[in-house]
């Protein structure tokens, strides 16, 4: 039988956190050894602390869905212990990039907007639709998230669009906000548009809109156990590699 998965879980006390403490706890692949979250309460079997340097003990990996503000502290502490790292926490600016991309030469880093294996797929049917449509359809995306999501529009939204302005011949605009302007549609746009309510764990649509006839492309989470396992499936993944930036068409290959 393998060895569990030693875990240290970034986030431990928020919403993510909890849900992968119960699938982990659920597994025979994985155990968590410690939780770190400013809150650091504790609400199953493992210390949680409050800063990240507060943990002397061994670990495998360490799953972060916290805070872009805890950014720093997580890679200097995975630095320091050499210790891979499964970042799914959304909402990072440039520069808090490019410090990932550079600690990732140094160590393991996965790193994906949206831990679904299904949003994956979402994106390769959307470049498919992209290279077929063109230019002539107008290109929108929806994203809907519980009430409690900081960030908008979600790091996942902005991957699809990501990956549609790649396939383009040349890039287009990214539309957030059109109530502020009274003009027609630009033809190189792609509208993102942000709803947040209830406890929805996460939908994105993207609609290809043409002359006559409209294509949709969705993807809607059930509940945050599918973000949950992926992230839980990428920590097996990420322990096995060199130093490097890993993401999840790399997991998928595995």
């Amino acid at each position: 039988m393998k060895k569990q998965k030693q875990i240290i879980l970034s986030g431990a006390c928020g919403m993510m956190g909890r849900v992968i403490s119960e699938c982990a706890e659920q597994s025979v692949e994985y155990k968590i050894v410690a939780g770190i979250d400013l809150k650091a309460k504790v609400y199953a079997g493992f210390p949680v602390y409050k800063n990240p340097f507060e943990f002397t003990d061994d670990a495998d990996v360490l799953i972060d869905f916290s805070h872009p503000n805890s950014l720093g502290n997580i890679l200097s502490f995975a630095e320091k212990k050499n210790l891979p790292i499964v970042l799914a926490t959304t909402g990072y600016n440039e520069d808090e990039i490019s410090e990932i991309r550079r600690i990732s030469k140094q160590i393991p880093i996965f790193f994906a907007s949206n831990m679904s294996l299904g949003i994956n797929l979402l994106a390769e049917l959307a470049r498919k639709a992209t290279t077929i449509l063109g230019e002539s359809f107008n290109i929108e995306i929806i994203e809907k998230h519980h009430n409690k999501k900081i960030d908008a529009p979600s790091g996942t939204a902005l991957s699809l669009a990501n990956v549609i302005n790649s396939t383009l011949p040349e890039p287009y605009e990214y539309k957030y906000d059109r109530h502020l302007e009274r003009n027609k549609r630009g033809k190189k746009e792609i509208g993102i548009h942000t709803i947040r309510g209830g406890t929805i764990p996460g939908e994105h649509e993207i609609i290809f809109a043409g002359r006559d006839e409209v294509i949709t492309l969705s993807h809607s989470a059930i509940s945050k156990e599918v973000f949950a396992a992926g992230a839980l499936k990428a920590s097996l993944f990420i322990c096995e590699q060199k130093p490097g930036l890993y993401n999840m068409n790399d997991l998928i290959n595995w």
